[in-house]
C-alpha cells in the first residue's frame, strides 16, 4: 500500500466492521413471505440509505432459514455478479440475501457515513477481485482482508462532511448536463417545425425577388412524372404506384406562396421490400431491415448480408438507390431516412420506399419532411397493430407535403443543416462533459482516501492508537451470545 497521510493507519476492513451475509428463505414455504420484515436484494442498493425493500419476510423465515436481521446504520455492499461493489446503509433494521455481505462499523473506530463512502472508493478493486469465474464475484473473506487506510476519528467526520458536500453539487451537475440532451432534441424538433410551416424563412421570403410558387412546384413536378411515366408504362401496372388525394384533416397554416401535396402524388412509386426469407451470408450484399433506419441516417454497420445471387434475384422495387426515401413501416414506424449512398443493398417488408427520381424537388428538403413532428403525428395516428405496430403505405401516401418554391426549400435545408451541425456539436461537447462528470464522484472519494480533500490536524488523535485501544477494549469485553434472529 502507498504511504498513508500523516495520522492514518493501514488496517483491513474486518478490523473496523463486524461482517455477516444474508441468505433466502425457502420460497416453498408460505409463511416465509409476506411479513414485516425488510428483506433487501442486492439490487436494491442503489442510494445512499436503504429505507424501504421490495420483499418482506416473516419472523418464521429468520428462524427457519439462514436469512439475519441486521441492525439499520449497518453498512451493505453487494458480492456477486453485475451489481458486485453496490453499496449502500441500511436505513432500517432489515434482513438481506446473500449476494450482500453486511458490515457494522466498529462503534468510536470508524462512523457508517465514512465506511459507506470507503467502499464506495474500492468498488472497482473488489470488481478487479472478483475476476476469474463465469460472473464476478467475492465473498466475506475478500472483503475482510482487504486492506485500506483508516484516517483519525475527527478528520474522518471532516472527509465525510466535504464528501456530502462536494457530492452533492456532483449529483445537481449531473442531472443538469444530462437534461441537455432532451433539451437538443426539442431543439432539433422546433427548428423542423419552423422550417416545414415557413417560419423559419419568413424574414428571408420578405426580402426576395418574385419565384415560383409552390403550385408550380408540383405541377412541374407532376410533368416530369408524367413524362417518366411515358418511358416506363410499366410503372403504371404497379398497384403500389399510388396517385392519393391528401387527407385534408392534417393540414395546417402555410405560408400564401406555398401549396400542399401529398407523399402518394410526389412518389413515382412507394413499396415496399420482399416478404420472403433471404439467405444470409458472411459476404455479399447489405441488408436492411427497420431497426437498420433512423432518423435522418441508415445505419449500414449494424444490418445483415444476403449473397450476391440473391440480390440478383430482386425486382427494382427491393433495391432502393440513391435520392430514394426510406421509411420504417412495421414496429417501430415513420423512422426515415433518405438514401445518400451508390452503394447496392437491399430492404425487407418492414421498410417502405418512396422513389423521388424527379429533378424538380429538394430531397434533403423531403428527408426533412419525412421527419418533422406533422409528419409523425400523421404516422402514429395512421398506425394499426397492437402488439407490433404496422404503417399502410396506402395512408402515407395520403400525408399532406407542404411545398415552397425550389428557392426557399434549399433555404430551408442551408438553415436547418447550419442549426443541426450547431446542435450536433454541442452534443459532442455535452458527452465529453458527462464522460468527465460520471468520473468526478470516483476521483474526489479517490482524492479523499488519499488524505488529500481536507487538511491533516496534528491535533487528531492517531488512527493507529484509536484501532488498538478499540482492539484491547473489545477484546476485554465477554462477547454475547450471538442469536440468530440478530447479527452484528
Amino acid at each position: 500500500m502507498r504511504e498513508l497521510p500523516k495520522g492514518w493507519t493501514e488496517t483491513t476492513l474486518g478490523d473496523v466492521a463486524n461482517w455477516g451475509s444474508g441468505g433466502t428463505p425457502s420460497r416453498s414455504e408460505p409463511g416465509f413471505y409476506g411479513g414485516t420484515i425488510p428483506w433487501i436484494k442486492s439490487g436494491e442498493l442503489n442510494r445512499s440509505y436503504v429505507m424501504t425493500a421490495e420483499e418482506y419476510i416473516t419472523e418464521a423465515a429468520l428462524k427457519g432459514s439462514s436469512a439475519k436481521l441486521f441492525p439499520a446504520g449497518s453498512v451493505a455492499i453487494a458480492m456477486y455478479g453485475a451489481t458486485i461493489g453496490k453499496t449502500a446503509i441500511l436505513g432500517i433494521d432489515a434482513a438481506t440475501n446473500q449476494a450482500c455481505a453486511v458490515g457494522a462499523p466498529i462503534e468510536g473506530l470508524i462512523g457508517k457515513e465514512l465506511l459507506y463512502r470507503l467502499l464506495q472508493n474500492e468498488k472497482n478493486a473488489f470488481i478487479e477481485k472478483g475476476k476469474g469465474g463465469a460472473q464476478p464475484n467475492i465473498s466475506q473473506a475478500v472483503i475482510k482482508t482487504h486492506v485500506i487506510g483508516l484516517p483519525p476519528l475527527a478528520e474522518q467526520a471532516r472527509i465525510v462532511q466535504k464528501l456530502d458536500e462536494l457530492l452533492a453539487q456532483v449529483t445537481t451537475l449531473k442531472a443538469r448536463v444530462s437534461a441537455i440532451p432532451a433539451l437538443l432534441k426539442r431543439f432539433r424538433e422546433s427548428v423542423l417545425a419552423a422550417a416545414v410551416s415557413g417560419r423559419l424563412t419568413e424574414e428571408w421570403r420578405k426580402d426576395l425577388s418574385s419565384v415560383e410558387t409552390g403550385a408550380e412546384v408540383i405541377k412541374n413536378d407532376q410533368l416530369a412524372k408524367t413524362a417518366l411515366l411515358g418511358l416506363r408504362p410499366e410503372l403504371k401496372k404497379k398497384k403500389s404506384s399510388i396517385e392519393s388525394d391528401i387527407d385534408e384533416n392534417y393540414l395546417f397554416p402555410i405560408p400564401e406562396s406555398w401549396s400542399f401535396t401529398s407523399w402518394g402524388k410526389l412518389s413515382e412509386w412507394i413499396t415496399y421490400g420482399f416478404t420472403r426469407p433471404m439467405p444470409k451470408s458472411e459476404s455479399g450484399v447489405k441488408l436492411l431491415t427497420a431497426k437498420d433506419v433512423q432518423r435522418f441516417k441508415l445505419e449500414f454497420m449494424s444490418c445483415g448480408l444476403t449473397t450476391t445471387e440473391a440480390f440478383r434475384a430482386l425486382s427494382d422495387k427491393d433495391k432502393p438507390v440513391k435520392g430514394d426515401l426510406l421509411i420504417t413501416k412495421d414496429g417501430s414506424i415513420g423512422r426515415a431516412a433518405l438514401v445518400h449512398t451508390d452503394e447496392e443493398f437491399c430492404i425487407n417488408q418492414s421498410v417502405a420506399v418512396c422513389w423521388l427520381r424527379s429533378t424538380t424537388m429538394n430531397k434533403n428538403y423531403l428527408e426533412l419532411l419525412s421527419n418533422a413532428d406533422f409528419t409523425q403525428r400523421f404516422v402514429k395516428d395512421k398506425a394499426q397493430g397492437m402488439a407490433i405496430q404496422h404503417l399502410s403505405i396506402i395512408d402515407f401516401a395520403k400525408c399532406p407535403v407542404p411545398v415552397p418554391s425550389n428557392t426557399e426549400q434549399n433555404e430551408i435545408v442551408r438553415r436547418v443543416e447550419q442549426l443541426f451541425a450547431f446542435a450536433d456539436q454541442l452534443e459532442v461537447k455535452i458527452k465529453a462533459a458527462q464522460a468527465r462528470v460520471n468520473h468526478l464522484t470516483q476521483s474526489i472519494l479517490a482524492k479523499a482516501f488519499r488524505g488529500e480533500l481536507v487538511p491533516q490536524d496534528p491535533n487528531d488523535e492517531p488512527a493507529s492508537v484509536l484501532l488498538e485501544r478499540i482492539k484491547a477494549q473489545r477484546a476485554a469485553t465477554p462477547k454475547s451470545k450471538r442469536s440468530r434472529k440478530t447479527s452484528v
